[in-house]
């Protein structure tokens, strides 16, 4: 189990990532602006606090939405002489990474309608298959090996049947 270490501030606005993909896909392009309308926090909000300490990463891989969330950890040099060679590196004093902290998801769209509930189709996805398509061919294929299993009951019990020994005339000497 992944350990999802990294903390970031209650009602902090998340900066919100998306890969090039929703640029490019219609229906990609009508679900970034549903996650920005939904993750996304309007500015001047009065509950808002007024830096970003994490990233919400969106990414779309094998038709599927991979989100991901993530910590902005800036980890500052403890002497002049980190200070000095970060910057000769980086160019700054103090060097930006990323730290998963979760909750990491992934999304698999099905349908999009142009209702709330209902209404015409937008988008719907062609290789999705229902789990309750899924559990009932496996419920037909039990169904049939038990089919074939009793035919061949069956084609048996009249093999043994059909099969008759012709009589032994020596079977009455030792009686």
């Amino acid at each position: 189990e992944l350990r999802l270490t990294g903390n970031c501030m209650k009602g902090s606005r998340p900066l919100l990532s998306f890969d090039n993909n929703f640029d490019q896909r219609e229906e990609l392009k009508l679900l970034k602006c549903l996650f920005i309308d939904v993750f996304g926090t309007p500015r001047g909000h009065p509950k808002s606090k007024p830096f970003v300490d994490r990233v919400m990463g969106f990414y779309y891989a094998d038709g599927k939405i991979w989100v991901r969330n993530y910590q902005i950890v800036e980890d500052h040099a403890t002497n002049a002489k980190e200070a000095h060679t970060e910057k000769k590196l980086h160019g700054n004093t103090f060097s930006t990474s990323l730290v998963e902290i979760g909750p990491r998801f992934v999304l698999n769209p099905i349908r999009i309608f142009r209702g709330s509930f209902g209404g015409q189709t937008i988008f719907a996805n062609e290789q999705y298959v229902s789990p309750n398509s899924i559990r009932s061919t496996t419920l037909k294929d039990k169904g049939r090996i038990y089919e074939e299993r009793k035919t061949a009951q069956k084609k048996r019990k009249l093999r043994q049947e059909e099969l008759v020994l012709p009589e032994d005339p020596l079977d009455s000497v030792f009686k």
